[in-house]
């Protein structure tokens, strides 16, 4: 067996980095953990380990009003010993699922799926980072780093989503639909990526299914996303006993009855709301969300990879409960598409919103919660500057990729300004 040194390297580094924070700073896990912009109420280690206490004592761990997360993760870490008393393992756990998220990115950028897909081929192809590169950027960006130590549940999204892609383009469509459904499971949004990675694994798909035509095979690919939810939801319902489980997870995500800060756009909007009107703008928000999704699927159905990257991106700014870590995972899966950097005009903006606001984000929160000389609109404030920041890098990112197309349908206007009439 051949070991990838330079792969090797780049693991080993990111293990020891976090190893060292987690041993050398014993008290930033927990510190991490209650911060909101890690932490949300349906991916927070705190209310993980509420959960898993009741559950550890034959107690619905739904009673109480604070898990709202997946019933499996209670078994899994029920098999781990006590993170209060031997931390290790869980430390191990966390370093795993990223090194894992890695490898399956460096699987994605080593497919050359981003500069050449089966409908379209960049004539910028050639210029790309590696896949080391790649991985490094995501294992060694702070905020997957922050994400980490903070062990939120939303790292097993993240590693299942990556999988999902890695798998579509492998070919293993199969594999993808069940990681993708894994996701689904966990977080319910990344069923929105659905569409996309559907196409990604018909266009990657195997010889031996070719002649099989794209109704067919989405109709299929949707029966078995379908059965292996049903399979997770079937096994839920025996690991707590009921199915009240649906109202405590997803019952949240889709009603927001839990209004805790965030870095999102949802949680201020609903506090101010007037109960005569919530419902109504809770189905505004929802379809607002989905509705990029089929409008991105057509527009650049020859480049399923990156509708996939630009809704991750949408996401990050525009779920009820986003975090860094929804962030990361755009900023992780962005640099495969380093080809259409060259074209992007408001990087600079973006990028130092972006810091601007993952600055002084931690410096309204202490001044609206401990130091009470702030109030709530300092915080929400910040979070729309941060979202703001997020959505000029989207836009950015998709008129980088439409200019490329279009330079290729019209070669006569490479290079040449763009005005608005």
């Amino acid at each position: 067996m051949i070991i990838d040194q330079r792969k090797f390297t780049i693991f080993a580094a990111a293990a020891v980095v976090r190893l060292f924070l987690f041993t050398a700073f014993p008290g930033l896990p927990d510190l991490l953990t209650a911060r909101v912009e890690i932490s949300t109420p349906v991916t927070s280690f705190k209310r993980l380990q509420e959960g898993l206490f009741l559950y550890n004592h034959n107690v619905s761990p739904y009673d109480g009003g604070v898990y709202h997360q997946a019933p499996i993760l209670l078994p899994l870490f029920s098999l781990l010993p006590s993170s209060a008393t031997y931390p290790a393992f869980t430390y191990l756990l966390y370093i795993l699922v990223d090194l894992l998220g890695a490898n399956a990115l460096m699987n994605i950028a080593r497919s050359g799926e981003a500069g050449s897909s089966k409908l379209y081929t960049s004539p910028r192809k050639d210029k790309k980072w590696t896949a080391y590169a790649i991985a490094a950027a995501f294992l060694f960006n702070p905020f997957t780093i922050a994400t980490c130590i903070g062990r939120p549940t939303s790292v097993f999204t993240t590693c299942a989503i990556l999988h999902a892609i890695s798998k579509a383009v492998a070919g293993s469509t199969f594999t993808s639909m069940f990681a993708i459904s894994i996701a689904s499971y966990l977080s319910m949004y990344p069923v929105l990526l659905f569409p996309p990675l559907v196409l990604l694994c018909y266009d990657r798909r195997r010889r031996k299914s070719q002649n099989e035509t794209i109704y067919s095979f989405v109709i299929g690919n949707f029966v078995a996303v379908a059965g292996f939810l049903y399979s997770l939801f079937q096994m839920s319902s025996i690991i707590t006993g009921s199915w009240e489980f649906l109202e405590s997870t997803y019952g949240v995500q889709l009603l927001l009855p839990d209004l805790t800060p965030n870095v999102g756009l949802w949680w201020y909007f609903f506090i101010e709301m007037f109960d005569s009107f919530r419902n109504f703008f809770l189905g505004v928000f929802w379809i607002h969300l989905s509705s990029y999704v089929g409008g991105l699927t057509i527009r650049l159905r020859r480049q399923p990879l990156f509708v996939l990257i630009i809704l991750l991106g949408t996401f990050a700014i525009f779920k009820p409960y986003p975090s860094i870590s929804d962030t990361s995972l755009f900023l992780a899966m962005l640099p495969l598409y380093r080809h259409v950097f060259p074209l992007m005009r408001y990087t600079f903006l973006a990028l130092s919103t972006i810091l601007y606001a993952t600055l002084l984000g931690p410096a309204f929160y202490y001044l609206w919660i401990y130091a009470g000389s702030g109030n709530a609109n300092f915080f929400y404030a910040i979070t729309l500057v941060w979202s703001l920041g997020l959505s000029i890098l989207v836009a950015d990112a998709l008129f980088a990729v439409l200019r490329d197309e279009w330079e290729v349908e019209r070669p006569e206007m490479r290079g040449k300004e763009i005005r608005q009439i």
